[in-house]
This record gives structure tokens, C-alpha cells and sequence, in this order.
């Protein structure tokens, strides 16, 4: 089972993969200003229990963290260190950490970090070459159980070659949707493709996002389809 925990919400526009953020559009929708960082409500979910004592999240099950904010944030390092309490208490919870903020990680974690906690995978955001070449370097150094690379929204193509390493438990790449999606080209898709198959590191096409160009067209996707049309090109690898 899978499983989104926000214990804090919203967040500042980091960096180019920002510009269409969804959560921006959402709470615009509603008149809230996503930029104000806010505690949750939910902030101590995974240790809440049924009424016969069970935890309402299951043994076994993947927690993603802040996805309506970034779990690096500034703001929320007043409230970090107990969020990191409950991840060690819920050590049978597979927790899953993605960020654009790599360079605060050191500022971040708690003192028994070490290696990276068994239960923890740290996912790092790239979405073009520009923050491939600030962010992957930056990301080598550092310690953690599990890493993952994310170009969602993939901007531009990208090299990784110089960085790219058996290090790097997967690369996930998508497209942007909303109304105002910037182009993904599916050559750029081939393209991190072909340098994980390289190296052995798996590859994972999430989703086409809602303007994909393939063969010199451009495919105008609805929502609904874009992780479907992204499955049907037969792109996913595992080791």
C-alpha cells in the first residue's frame, strides 16, 4: 500500500521545474496562498491508530513525504527533528523523501543519520541540465540507503552521463501537465534512457505529461492518459 504524509504545507518556487507547480494550482483554486508554509493537521499521521489499536498505516507500506511542500524547507525546521522521531519509530514503514532542496541536506538530518536510515529512500529532482549539473554532484556525496533520480518535469535534455552511477536505485522521468505543460520531447526521454541502460541503473517513464513531441508532432494528452500512453511505450527497465 502506498501512502502521502504532509505534515507541513506549501512552499517557495525553487528553481525552473517550479514555474507550473501543482500545488500552486490547486490551493489557487481555492484562494489560498500556497506559499505560506503551514503545519498540518495530519502532521503525527503515521503513528494514529484504529480504534482497536492497529496503526492506520500498515506494516509494510510506502509513505511519501511532504508532497504539497518540500521536506527541506526552511520553514519547517523548527518541526523536522520530530518528523524524523517518527520515522524511527515506524521503522516498518518504507519512507520515500523527494526533493529540489539537496544542497540543505546536511542541515537537515538528524545526528544518528550515518549511512541513511534503512527505511528511508532519498529522491533528488532533476528537470534539466542546468540543475543536473548543480544537483547530481551534490547528491553523490551524500549518504542515504536508497537513491533516486527524478526528472518530472523533464524541461530539456539532459546528459548525466558524468554522474550517473549503480549508486542510483532508479531514474524516473515525466512530462508537465496543467493548462500551461512545457514540452517534453520523447528524444529526451530516449536519451536518459539510453545512458541508464549503459550502466545498468533502471528506468522508469512515469508519465508523457500534456505536450509530448514524437517524431516532429506534437500529441496533446489528457491527463487521464498520460501515464497509460507513458506504459504503452515499453520504455520501464529493472536490474
Amino acid at each position: 500500500m502506498n501512502y502521502i504524509w504532509n505534515p507541513w504545507h506549501g512552499c517557495h518556487k525553487y528553481s525552473e521545474g517550479c514555474a507550473n507547480c501543482y500545488v500552486y494550482r490547486r490551493d489557487e483554486a481555492i484562494g489560498k496562498d500556497a506559499s505560506v508554509i503551514t503545519k498540518n493537521a495530519t502532521f503525527d499521521l503515521p503513528l494514529r491508530r484504529t480504534r482497536n489499536g492497529e496503526y492506520k498505516i500498515p506494516s509494510g507500506s510506502t509513505v511519501y513525504l511532504c508532497m504539497t511542500s518540500d521536506f527541506f524547507i526552511e520553514e519547517a525546521d523548527q518541526w523536522r527533528p520530530e518528523i524524523w522521531q517518527i520515522v524511527k519509530i515506524r521503522r516498518d514503514l518504507k519512507f520515500s523523501i523527494i526533493t529540489k532542496r539537496i544542497i540543505r541536506f546536511y542541515d537537515c538530518i538528524p545526528e544518528d543519520w550515518g549511512a541513511g536510515y534503512p527505511n528511508v529512500s532519498l529522491c533528488c529532482t532533476i528537470e534539466n541540465q542546468q540543475q543536473c549539473d548543480i544537483r547530481f554532484p551534490l547528491f553523490n556525496e551524500i549518504p542515504a540507503t536508497k537513491k533516486f533520480i527524478i526528472s518530472e518535469p523533464l524541461l530539456s535534455d539532459i546528459d548525466m552521463s558524468a554522474y550517473l552511477n549503480k549508486s542510483i536505485s532508479q531514474v524516473l522521468v515525466g512530462g508537465e501537465s496543467g493548462a500551461n505543460a512545457r514540452i517534453c520531447d520523447f528524444n529526451w526521454v530516449l536519451h536518459i534512457r539510453e545512458q541508464c541502460l549503459d550502466i545498468g541503473v533502471p528506468f522508469y517513464f512515469k508519465q508523457t505529461g500534456a505536450r509530448l513531441l514524437k517524431n516532429g508532432h506534437l500529441y496533446h494528452i489528457p491527463r487521464r492518459l498520460q501515464h497509460i500512453q507513458a506504459q504503452k511505450a515499453k520504455l520501464n527497465t529493472s536490474k
